[in-house]
């Protein structure tokens, strides 16, 4: 790795397992961080490289009054069929890849963080240096959805098995962070994770 090129660390879990949270504590702790689910939803914005062709897949249904993409009738239709779920990624994924490989060339940051909810299974996992999975109980997960997101617990279920099994997420880390318990005990999990990429990388 060069020197001069930052240590990209791929941040991922399940929904509601925190990884948002996992994400601001790495940008208190120094590193920039990269949502590529808000560059998904730029990407799907009018004028967005992938607007047109979510239209097109998708139908003008999709479509508020102001031609802006409706998210929860996009939702609806994706996370009921995984063929359709796997359409929308086809054509959104390209673009979010491209668009984060450009920021971790102009990073000056010494880490960049990439939190993505399918960074195993796109091209950004190539990416990455280090895999961190965001671990919590399926109890915890549907508390967070129902409680935090305002979501029905049918909808907050639907959620949870269109995603691949935590199981495997574990399998492909580098670093486990487990989140059922307090904000102090995460922020200390995730300094003494970054601390030890930092000593990596400078040895």
């Amino acid at each position: 790795m060069s020197p001069s090129r930052p240590l990209v660390i791929g941040l991922t879990g399940n929904i509601g397992t925190g990884k948002s949270t996992v994400l601001d504590i790495l940008k208190e702790l120094g590193a920039q961080t990269i949502d590529a689910d808000k560059l998904a939803h730029k990407a799907m914005e009018p004028g967005g490289c992938a607007y047109d062709a979510v239209v097109a897949a998708f139908g003008e249904y999709i479509l508020n009054p102001d031609k802006t993409i409706n998210r929860q009738r996009l939702a609806d239709i994706v996370f009921t069929d995984h063929d359709q779920l796997r359409r929308l990624e086809r054509i959104v994924h390209p673009a979010v890849e491209l668009r984060v490989a450009q920021l971790i060339e102009t990073a000056e940051a010494p880490v960049v963080a990439i939190e993505a909810i399918k960074l195993l299974e796109s091209r950004l996992k190539e990416l990455c240096d280090s895999i961190w999975v965001v671990t919590s109980s399926r109890e915890t997960q549907l508390n967070r959805l129902v409680r935090q997101q305002g979501m029905s617990q049918e909808e907050a279920l639907r959620r949870l098995s269109a995603q691949s099994p935590q199981s495997y997420k574990v399998q492909e880390a580098d670093v486990v962070i487990p989140n059922d318990g307090d904000l102090e005990q995460l922020k200390a999990r995730v300094k003494e994770a970054y601390e030890t990429l930092l000593a990596q990388k400078a040895s």
